[in-house]
């Protein structure tokens, strides 16, 4: 068991006095870290300390700001090992995928690396006895409230926008797994930046409520519906900008004339992946009637072929869910469906033993209302609801209250530009769950959120743009 330490005002350890938390293995209920938990004194300090930092890391070269970046990719490739262990050991994803985390993480701080320094304002085109221009600069303080289902990318994210445009940060790690979340802070930390730009804090809902409290001048979050709406609500108190990707039921839609057995398996893929504990995972799957009885037996295949044990061991394709609280919350969903006719193809049960294990499931003859199709579940199920056309797939995958991203398996080119367009959310993609070019970007709708939360428009969102026009004195010249 080890220990998680924050960092306050430039010193490693400060605060902890509101108690400590130990962090369990969601797959044996064994003890894995303590972190402390920050008082709202030490958040109050922690925003204190970034706001004394003033103007210095802003009037940095932006060069030097992306070498600091480079220095924490550098510190946390050398640990890549460490931190995807804890990840598998602080909230049960399989290895491979945690360590496929760290590296997007450590990818995204390399990106913006390179992206911090090429960025740059606008020329206007006044008077010709004025100059003109728009300069871009930082915001201020920024307060990022990181998941625990893939805080080390999502920290990353967050904290390497803000340092590379000149902000100062400050990060909440999550109770459910601070360890790797921490650690990717942690390598900005180390990564020499100026003292203060950088804080690191620990603990419950009650830190982040704390922290998106204070004056800030942006709040990103990325979690849960009601915890970004809170968080909102806050911002319009003290007016900081509010950047937020919440949570989503994304739905797939599956074509009349698409291969049911290669649907299954990319519904699998994005049902199953992380046990179901992704921003994006398909949530619910609208099925044409011509292939559901096809595609329905070979998704009960894939998931029940899913081998499911501790994320340590190699063989293991599920993991368990981060805690049993969530696993209730999860099969909660699944036993109210059942109940109002759904039925249960495979999976749907309690496993005996310890841990917070959760099998594959599949749930057909579901309907459009069922709190299991129009909530987020954020588990390994797969609810199914036939349809009889495309064009009924499309109105009922639009109808939710969530607007986060969708997926559409066609073989037709007119269905797929139909649903790109027709559908109000920020991503769409046409034939694949998972995947798209680097540098995407997205701005979630609805209930899932505001603003970019990735990518190079990140940059833009941590960045105010202010105008200058400049003259002479007198009317002359300079």
């Amino acid at each position: 068991m080890y220990r998680v330490e924050q960092l306050i005002g430039g010193v490693w350890g400060a605060g902890g006095a509101g108690g400590e938390l130990v962090v369990s293995d969601p797959a044996d209920g064994s003890p894995v870290s303590t972190v402390p938990v920050a008082t709202a004194d030490e958040v109050a300090k922690a925003v204190g300390a970034a706001r004394g930092a003033a103007t210095g890391w802003a009037m940095t070269a932006p060069a030097e700001r992306a070498a600091a970046l480079h220095r924490a990719a550098d510190a946390l490739e050398a640990a890549a090992d460490e931190l995807a262990a804890a990840t598998t050991a602080e909230m049960g994803k399989p290895l491979g995928d945690a360590l496929g985390g760290v590296q997007a993480g450590i990818g995204t701080l390399r990106q913006y690396a390179e992206l911090g320094p090429v960025r740059g304002g606008r020329t206007l085109h006044g008077g010709c006895h004025a100059i003109d221009f728009m300069a871009p600069e930082a915001r201020g303080v920024v307060a990022a409230i990181t998941p625990w289902n893939d805080p080390v990318a999502v920290s990353c994210g967050l904290l390497g926008a803000a340092l590379v445009t000149g902000e100062r940060g400050a990060l909440q790690a999550q109770r459910a797994d601070p360890g790797h979340g921490l650690a990717a802070g942690e390598g900005a930390g180390r990564a020499r930046c100026r003292p203060g730009c950088c804080r690191l804090l620990t603990g419950g809902a009650e830190v982040g409520a704390a922290l998106a409290a204070q004056q800030v001048d942006v709040v990103a979050h990325v979690g849960s519906t009601a915890t970004g709406r809170a968080i909102a609500a806050a911002c319009a108190r003290t007016g900081a900008k509010a950047l937020l990707e919440n949570g989503g039921s994304d739905p797939l839609v599956v074509d009349a004339d698409v291969d049911p057995v290669w649907a299954a398996g990319q519904a699998a893929t994005g049902a199953f992946a992380n046990a179901g504990q992704i921003c994006v995972a398909v949530e619910r799957i609208y099925v044409h009637r011509d292939v559901a009885e096809d595609f329905v037996s070979a998704l009960v295949d894939r998931a029940q072929a899913l081998g499911m044990g501790p994320g340590r061991d190699p063989g293991t394709e599920l993991g368990p869910l981060v805690d049993r609280r969530h696993r209730d919350h999860v099969h909660g969903q699944v036993t109210a469906a059942v109940a109002e006719g759904a039925r249960l193809r495979t999976g749907g049960t309690l496993p005996d033993g310890p841990g917070a294990f959760y099998p594959a499931t599949v749930v057909s003859d579901c309907t459009h209302q069922m709190v299991l199709v129009r909530e987020e579940t954020f588990g390994p199920v797969a609810p199914v609801v036939v349809v009889d056309s495309f064009s009924e797939a499309l109105r009922c995958a639009a109808d939710s209250p969530y607007g986060l991203a969708a997926t559409v398996l066609t073989g037709s080119m007119s269905h797929a530009q139909r649903a790109w367009r027709e559908l109000p959310v920020g991503t769409v993609k046409v034939n694949a769950v998972f995947g798209g070019a680097p540098g995407g970007a997205a701005q979630p709708r609805r209930g899932s959120g505001q603003g970019f939360g990735y990518g190079p428009e990140l940059l833009d969102e941590f960045s105010t743009l202010k105008a200058v026009h400049l003259e002479a004195p007198g009317g002359g010249h300079w």
